[in-house]
């Protein structure tokens, strides 16, 4: 009896390990969307940020959760600790797109115009884009 409330107990915990590992480990980095594939609403910086300033509830779902293709020149470039490049496009000095890029990308200059698709994320004072590629420098 002790026997097979042992094997028991043992079949649980590899059970357990096993879906810790899928879900936590496995899942992440395997089922991810890919925005490269994705079709993107298209809009400028400024435009994308004037919609949030003059009403955030209806922005909010037209773009949640969307790939979004965004224009704009490049305010700042900065990498941050994890090696994450954020790029912040913008023509108000309040509120800008901030973009994590997949890639680290080094060689990207303030003033630049460029495109950037991503994830919309959120609205911090700043728009979110994660998981995002520039498509047009």
């Amino acid at each position: 009896m002790k026997k097979k409330i042992l094997i028991g107990i043992l079949v649980a915990i590899i059970a357990g390990a096993i879906g810790v590992w899928y879900f936590v480990f496995y899942k992440p980095t395997h089922f991810r969307r890919s925005v490269e594939s994705e079709a993107a609403l298209t809009i400028s910086a400024k435009d994308i940020v004037k919609e949030f300033q003059t009403n955030e509830d209806s922005a909010y779902a037209k773009y949640n959760n969307k790939a979004i293709e965004v224009s704009g020149i490049v305010q700042q470039a900065t990498t941050d600790s994890t090696g994450t490049t954020i790029l912040l496009l913008s023509d108000d000095p309040m509120s800008n797109v901030s973009c994590r890029l997949k890639t680290v990308e080094n060689n990207i200059q303030s003033g630049a115009n460029i495109t950037v698709k991503g994830l919309f994320t959120g609205f911090i004072g700043d728009v979110q884009l994660n998981e995002a590629i520039i498509t047009k420098k």
